[in-house]
């Protein structure tokens, strides 16, 4: 059966003539007949009674119309939405983000995406970055604007910009006059961090354990405001981006004698078809990344890579 015979045989149920049919889709009336003629045989039942002067359907017909219109219909409606896709003018990309991430570089990026592709939806999921490869690798997310691993054999990358993780306490902490800290001074301090799936936590209990203490954690939470306000208030030390922390009040940010360097960047899974909407994400990107207003919009003491 082909959507031929299913469209010639719309044309003549509506139309009640194989002539006017043929007109009307601009095809001999030969090619009409054959066609209905050999869908007939194929489904083994008359769809069209011929025996009178104008063409009528048969019981088995009429049946047989209701399911040929609603599948012209869906075909149509499927070549409608890949001509939008086709055209950016419909699309859904699945967004990984993690809360430090979205506190300061994700809102520029998707301001500017919003304004060049106004009919692609992102659909945001927030997660950590560790956690994140794992989901993207897994392909249960398009695209992730995350911490990026050092290297990785399941994903593409597109470094964004470089960063640090520092240390930032309460500006009545007795570490606030420091110019740069180790982390081997922390052990009596009660930790504030991020949640399990973050890098950023991984990474600090890794370099705790490396001196020979498991850091005492009072809280963890994924909302960046609420560690701002516990750290400020003095009832514990976090880790964070430099760039976030840079216009914060009473918080000191203090760099840690362990640099931990950090690249923010685009990631997904590797040789994977990606959707139009997906790739224009992507291709958005790389464009921002190369213009003037890219440092100027974020405003931040991080290092914007080629």
């Amino acid at each position: 059966m082909e959507l031929r015979q299913l469209e010639y045989f719309y044309a003549v149920s509506k139309l009640n003539s194989f002539t006017r049919a043929a007109e009307q889709l601009h095809v001999a009336q030969p090619s009409i007949t054959i066609a209905i003629n050999s869908l007939e045989q194929e489904l083994e039942v008359q769809l069209l009674d011929r025996s009178k002067r104008r063409v009528v359907l048969t019981d088995e017909g009429k049946l047989f119309l209701q399911h040929v219109e609603k599948i012209l219909k869906d075909v149509k409606k499927a070549q409608s939405e890949v001509e939008d896709l086709k055209n950016y003018k419909k699309g859904i990309i699945k967004l990984g983000i993690p809360p430090m991430i979205g506190a300061y570089l994700f809102p520029k990026i998707f301001k500017g995406f919003k304004n060049a592709y106004p009919n692609l939806k992102l659909q945001v999921r927030e997660e950590g970055s560790w956690s994140m490869v794992s989901l993207l690798e897994n392909g249960e997310l398009d695209l992730g604007l995350i911490i990026l691993p050092e290297q990785s054999e399941n994903l593409s990358m597109l470094p964004i910009t470089k960063d640090q993780i520092i240390l930032c306490v309460s500006e009545n902490h007795r570490f606030s006059q420091e110019k740069r800290i180790s982390l081997r001074q922390l052990e009596d301090e009660q930790f504030i961090l991020l949640k399990e799936d973050s890098y950023t936590r991984h990474k600090i209990i890794a370099l705790c354990n490396y001196y020979g203490f498991s850091p005492n954690i009072l809280l963890s939470s994924c909302q960046i405001e609420t560690i701002k306000e516990l750290v400020s208030n003095g009832l514990g030390i976090t880790f964070l981006m430099n760039g976030i922390t840079k216009k914060w009040d009473k918080i000191v940010s203090i760099p840690l004698e362990e640099p931990m360097n950090i690249t923010i960047g685009l990631a997904w899974q590797k040789d994977r078809c990606l959707s139009r909407a997906a790739q224009a994400f992507i291709g958005f990107v790389k464009s921002y990344i190369k213009s003037k207003e890219f440092a100027e919009n974020l405003n931040l003491k991080t290092q914007a890579l080629p």
